[in-house]
C-alpha cells in the first residue's frame, strides 16, 4: 500500500491523556499534542504525555528512559514543556503502557 505511516505507533485520542472526570478543552489537548510532538521530534517512538493539571507525566518505552534522562536532553524537554504551560515535568518510571490512566480505576474497584 506504500503508506508513509507504516512504522508509526497507533495513537489514541488525546483526551485519553487526561484523568477521568477532567473537563476536556482545546487548551489542554493542545498542550498534550504539542508536548508529544516535541518528544517525537526528539527521537522517541513510543510517547504519551499524561496531563494532570499543571503536571506533565511523560511515559516513554522502558528502554528509552535512560536516554530521556541524559542531562542535555532532559533540560531541553523541561524547558519546552514549561513553555507549553506545564509547571512541573515528571517521568513515569514504569515507562509507557497502554491504559495507564485506568490503573486508578482498577485500584478503586
Amino acid at each position: 500500500m506504500n503508506l508513509d505511516t507504516w512504522d508509526k505507533p497507533a495513537f489514541a485520542c488525546l483526551s485519553s491523556r487526561l484523568p477521568y472526570g477532567t473537563p476536556i478543552d482545546k487548551k489542554k489537548l493542545q498542550m498534550v499534542g504539542e508536548a508529544e510532538d516535541y518528544l517525537f521530534k526528539s527521537g522517541f517512538k513510543q510517547v504519551r504525555v499524561r496531563h494532570h493539571n499543571n503536571i506533565a507525566r511523560i511515559e516513554v518505552s522502558p528502554e528509552d528512559i535512560e536516554h530521556l534522562t541524559s542531562i542535555n536532553l532532559r533540560r531541553k524537554i523541561v524547558k519546552k514543556l514549561k513553555e507549553i504551560g506545564y509547571h512541573y515535568v515528571t517521568l513515569d518510571l514504569q515507562g509507557y503502557r497502554t491504559g495507564s490512566m485506568n490503573e486508578v480505576l482498577e485500584r478503586n474497584e
